[in-house]
């Protein structure tokens, strides 16, 4: 007999361009923050000016207008790993499973699931009124196939399907799970709420290549998009979906009840950070997803706008992504070079944040003030520095190879770590290539496996949620490995076998012992280098009411006052 699977206590019973080369040096810093100070200046002057017709231009207005931090490039959440994707993609799609703020996992789509006494079978029930945007209703064998895809992609999926003997239609709204072997996972594989996200579309979209997008839009999430209407690099528009039916309980991070309170979402793109600051200002924008840092400090005296406080799994980390299958990166005493030539606290220092909004030092891969935060692996950081960095590449038969460098000049969050970074691999001794692009461009060419004479990649800064980071099976500092899945591609045997024990272990100490030494492996094989823990708050307009406090914006339960 299958038992009741109560979802309150589901974490407990189931225990995610044209090429150019920036100097950084003194000088430039010193311009760049005068360059950046005449901007605030221009943005806050804009603001002051523009402020009356701004409110008369708000009232009774049921659009949200928004920016993100990075540009909407790709529809499909599944084949994409981008930020403003995942914002999309919970617009207009739904999990099965949601997140609540305190990382415990609820139904969504679903109405419920039971779970059978040996934990090897799962029957899950879909909620009634569930369609799709293309008037069709949502299946068992929609929800089976929508699965099947999303593993293919993401390395957590990818677990569960090597757990899953097969899956079972019981009919159009039950269908059931069955194991081959142990996973104390379920439920949280299925509500991953980072980036590569556990969508559900129908099962003839899910059904194609997943190696290529999905050549349609087709949800059952809370908005409708406007595809025919999209300009990438402008505008993208959302209305609200009138046949959506939200949970009846109230909204808590990506869970509880959907209710949309405005009639549409525009996410409008502003390259220029001093531009979108003006533009939250004067009530252009509504909200920002992130705020330029050199912003915070006058936007929070604004008594029209509000910034958002973030700590622990809401903040982010800079991560410097190594390119493990081209040289020279593949040499691990190069990796351990560069490991120990980033400095974090020169890092975070470049970013002007105030001292609240950042960690100096943060070597978990889990974050630090969060759950999972441990020192595990850390002594490697007693000798680190310039000099230990000049030793290992020595060490290493450094001779002076090419090493590119991908730095997304156009991010608030990237530009700042790429301009640090590279000064420490030039001073420790690296031949850096620096390539500046916009974010796209960089995203675009970390796919590339090539060697780095033919359009290859040496290594990348990029940014982490820290909601991605709880779970080592969802933690993309360690859950990709050996896949094929993920730019960077590490691979290290050792790591493989902790996950798989982790991936059956129901015990919570066994558990804690194992993140420890899962995190110890990741420091020894150096997959990524962390550069450092902080918030990068989003800002709103203080009339929008009803803002769900999360890691990332979602557009239900706001709406003008």
């Amino acid at each position: 007999m299958i038992q009741p699977f109560r979802p309150s206590c589901a974490s407990d019973a189931v225990p995610g361009c044209a090429d150019s080369e920036r100097l950084f040096d003194k000088r430039s810093v010193s311009k760049a923050g005068q360059l950046r100070g005449l901007f605030r200046t221009a943005a806050l002057a804009a603001g002051l000016l523009a402020g009356t017709f701004s409110a008369d231009a708000r009232a009774g207005d049921r659009t949200v207008r928004a920016s993100l931090n990075t540009e909407l490039q790709s529809l499909d959440p599944v084949y994409a790993s981008v930020n403003a994707t995942r914002v999309f993609s919970y617009l207009v799609f739904d999990e099965l499973i949601a997140i609540d703020n305190e990382g415990k996992y609820h139904p969504q789509m679903l109405d419920g699931w039971d779970v059978s006494p040996d934990r090897m079978t799962y029957r899950f029930r879909l909620r009634d009124g569930l369609t799709w945007s293309d008037g069709t209703p949502v299946t068992s064998e929609d929800c089976i196939a929508s699965i099947q895809r999303w593993a293919k992609r993401e390395s957590f999926g990818g677990q569960l399907i090597d757990a899953t003997r097969d899956f079972a239609v019981v009919d159009a709204k039950t269908f059931e799970l069955h194991l081959n072997r142990p996973y104390a996972f379920v439920i949280e594989t299925l509500g991953k709420p980072g980036i590569v996200v556990p969508i559900m579309m129908p099962a003839r979209l899910a059904r194609l290549d997943a190696n290529k997008p999905v050549p349609e839009v087709v949800g059952s999430g809370p908005f409708l998009f406007r595809k025919n209407e999209w300009r990438p690099g402008e505008r993208a528009i959302f209305d609200r979906n009138p046949n959506y039916h939200p949970r009846p309980e109230p909204p808590d991070g990506l869970s509880g009840g959907k209710v949309v309170r405005v009639d549409r979402v525009d996410l409008v793109s502003m390259p220029d950070q001093a531009t979108r600051v003006a533009a939250l200002q004067t009530g252009e924008l509504d909200l920002l997803e992130v705020v330029p840092f050199d912003f915070i400090a006058p936007l929070q005296k604004d008594p029209d706008v509000t910034v958002m406080v973030q700590q622990g799994i809401q903040q982010m980390i800079d991560v410097i992504s190594i390119n493990h299958l081209q040289p020279p990166f593949n040499n691990l005493l190069m990796r351990q070079a560069l490991q120990a030539a980033v400095d974090q606290a020169d890092v975070m220092a470049a970013y002007g944040l105030p001292k609240s909004m950042y960690h100096e030092r943060c070597l978990s891969i889990y974050m630090c003030d969060a759950p999972a935060t441990t020192d595990a692996g850390t002594e490697v950081y007693k000798s680190t520095g310039i000099e230990r960095a000049k030793a290992l590449l020595k060490q290493a038969g450094y001779n002076n190879e090419k090493v590119v460098f991908l730095h997304a000049a156009t991010s608030a969050l990237l530009d700042p770590v790429g301009l640090v970074v590279a000064d420490q691999m030039r001073r420790a001794g690296f031949n850096v290539d620096f390539r500046t692009s916009d974010y796209a461009t960089v995203a675009d060419r970390r796919r590339s496996r090539e060697p780095v004479e033919n359009g290859g990649w040496s290594v990348a800064p990029i940014v982490w949620n820290g909601i991605d980071m709880m779970n080592p099976l969802s933690d993309p500092a360690v859950s990709n490995n050996c896949t094929d899945n993920y730019p960077g591609w590490y691979c290290d045997p050792k790591m493989t076998e902790l996950l798989r024990q982790y991936s059956e272990t129901f015990d919570a100490a066994q558990r804690k012992q194992l993140e420890a030494r899962i995190q110890a492996e990741f420091h020894s094989n150096v997959n990524v280098v962390l550069a450092g823990q902080f918030s990068a708050p989003m800002a709103y307009r203080s009339d929008l009411k009803g803002v769900v406090p999360f890691g990332f914006p979602v557009f239900w339960n706001m709406e003008r006052k």
